[in-house]
């Protein structure tokens, strides 16, 4: 069965419009993103869901796969399934949901969550890791995610949030994972997914992952450790390109 990685990207991001072609370190971001997930060994195919033609003409001499899809999508999701019917695939297909903004990603981490989800026979996946060093529990824009374990050695989410879960009440030393963006589903469930109604506590939290929750639907964790970080700001783009400038 073939897993295809696709990355949607657009020029319109809120806090840092255009980053995906920010180009400081002499290739667009996106063409970061694009080799990292190339070195990825579970996936057989790496696509970017381009809304612009900026974004397809950046991408022209590097032999990256690119989609236009539309530019009026809600969210990634819909993005995602768009890219995933023009691209022809199969409902059995896997497809893995990469963020366009997290060039330092290490590979190993989408494999394992394309392992976690394969082992577990779920309807979709994630990653999460231990909190690490400089990240902060209570920081809103670090979510976290709350996992039971499952008998197949795979760990299983129990809710997201941008709070503080769980909460610590006798002061015991609770552990803390952070949630990281990737996702992991079959094309048709990706399909039904991207067309359910905004549910109620993703509207609360803004957290797109909550819709499956509040369906029923089983998604596993791959619990790795991990220290990168997106390209949200002007300064994480400069922390970044003094990393590899």
């Amino acid at each position: 069965m073939g897993v295809v990685a696709i990355i949607p990207a657009r020029l319109g991001s809120t806090r840092l419009p255009r980053k995906v072609l920010l180009c400081e370190t002499g290739r667009a971001l996106i063409v970061h993103v694009a080799e990292t997930v190339l070195g990825s060994d579970r996936v057989d195919r790496v696509v970017v869901a381009a809304d612009d033609q900026e974004i397809v003409d950046a991408l022209i001499g590097y032999d990256i796969e690119v989609v236009l899809t539309d530019v009026g999508h809600p969210n990634g999701t819909s993005r995602l399934a768009q890219a995933a019917g023009l691209l022809g695939l199969d409902d059995d297909e896997i497809v893995v949901n990469v963020q366009g903004d997290e060039p330092e990603m290490d590979p190993v981490l989408i494999d394992a969550a394309v392992d976690a989800f394969v082992r577990s026979g779920e309807e979709m996946g994630t990653l999460a890791s231990p909190m690490q060093a400089g990240d902060r529990v209570d920081d809103p824009n670090l979510v976290k995610v709350v996992t039971r374990g499952g008998r197949d050695g795979v760990d299983r989410a129990v809710y997201f949030s941008r709070s503080v879960i769980p909460f610590d009440r006798d002061g015991g030393g609770a552990e803390y994972l952070k949630h990281a963006g990737i996702y992991v589903y079959r094309r048709a469930f990706l399909e039904r997914f991207a067309g359910w109604a905004i549910g109620r506590l993703e509207r609360i939290e803004g957290l797109e992952q909550l819709r499956a929750i509040e369906a029923g639907v089983g998604i596993s964790v791959a619990i790795e450790p991990f220290v990168h970080k997106g390209i949200d700001t002007e300064a994480d783009y400069r922390a970044f390109v003094a990393r590899n400038g």
